[in-house]
């Protein structure tokens, strides 16, 4: 049996949305064709990549880290089969806005890849907050912001694209009771202490999809660090629920972090591309957003090149 480009596709979006129907509607094939090539996959590695549950599906340690390279093969391939009419270098200068999240756990192998392909443009990154990152592609103070698409607010004036869907989970220390529950659901999880993160509107986010339910999380402690919650949750303080996009099975101090699925149909953390509607690209800020497109697949020809 040999590695197929499809196979990596399919594992990418069902590790994506947390569900393999999710993943077949968003690739448009049945459900055991998806089913069927990640079983392939995972034949063809020797490992599991996957947890198969009730409400879904979730990352093993293995799945998580060949993750990484799926992406990293998707995006390889992609690239070389771009087809560009362009003989002339392209050269210049893209001012991209990130927020924290997507410049400390997304964005870096993507851009090293693009300076790479790239070497004439200059990529200058401007970290902010989303309103001040929104503010600054309707100013034309900056070109493209790779963002947190599902908080983007002024959809008016702004265009999103959503490169990728990180699913949500329970995040616990490695023998908390919930371990053992044969489903979890946000009633259980009120019954817990919970750390809650507030970096990237995590916070306002979290409590949209709590106000859809009768509970109400027992916070007993918010911060904006993610290593500060991930220690606090491994050492046993409380649990979290938070995107597969920045889980490690490991806090600093070296203790283990579990993640379990939840009963109910937690939103996922999408991450994506955003540009001011009548913006006109040049070729350095189009040759940007194209690379992005290309390593997630995305149709690049039929985009709107204004």
């Amino acid at each position: 049996m040999s590695f197929s480009f499809r196979q990596a596709r399919y594992f990418i979006a069902a590790a994506e949305l947390g569900q393999v129907s999710h993943a077949a509607v968003e690739l448009n094939v049945s459900q055991s064709a998806v089913t069927a090539a990640i079983k392939q996959l995972e034949d063809l590695l020797g490992t599991r990549l996957l947890f198969r549950h009730a409400s879904g599906v979730s990352l093993t340690r293995d799945g998580a880290r060949f993750l990484q390279q799926a992406r990293a093969i998707t995006a390889a391939v992609a690239e070389a089969m771009r087809v560009s009419g362009d003989t002339v270098p392209v050269e210049g200068r893209v001012r991209v806005g990130v927020t924290y999240t997507i410049a400390g756990y997304f964005l870096p192998q993507y851009l090293a890849r693009f300076q790479r392909a790239y070497p004439q443009v200059t990529v200058e990154l401007h970290e902010a907050h989303r309103t001040a990152i929104e503010d600054g592609l309707v100013r034309d103070d900056l070109d493209l912001a790779v963002m947190l698409t599902s908080n983007l607010e002024n959809t008016d004036q702004i265009r999103a694209e959503t490169l990728f869907r990180s699913a949500r989970h329970l995040w616990l220390p490695a023998d908390h009771p919930l371990q053992k529950a044969e489903r979890v659901s946000l009633a259980d999880v009120a019954r817990e202490p919970y750390i809650m993160l507030t970096v990237d509107e995590a916070a306002f986010t979290a409590r949209r999809y709590w106000d859809r339910t009768p509970h109400q999380p027992r916070i007993i402690f918010q911060t904006s660090s993610v290593e500060a919650v991930r220690s606090m949750v491994a050492a046993g303080m409380g649990v979290t629920i938070l995107s597969d996009m920045v889980y490690r099975p490991w806090s600093l101090e070296g203790q283990r972090i579990d993640k379990r699925a939840l009963a109910e149909d937690v939103p996922t953390m999408n991450a994506g591309l955003a540009w001011k509607r009548d913006l006109v690209m040049s070729p350095a800020v189009r040759a940007f957003r194209d690379h992005l497109g290309l390593a997630f697949d995305l149709p690049i020809g039929g985009l709107d090149r204004r």
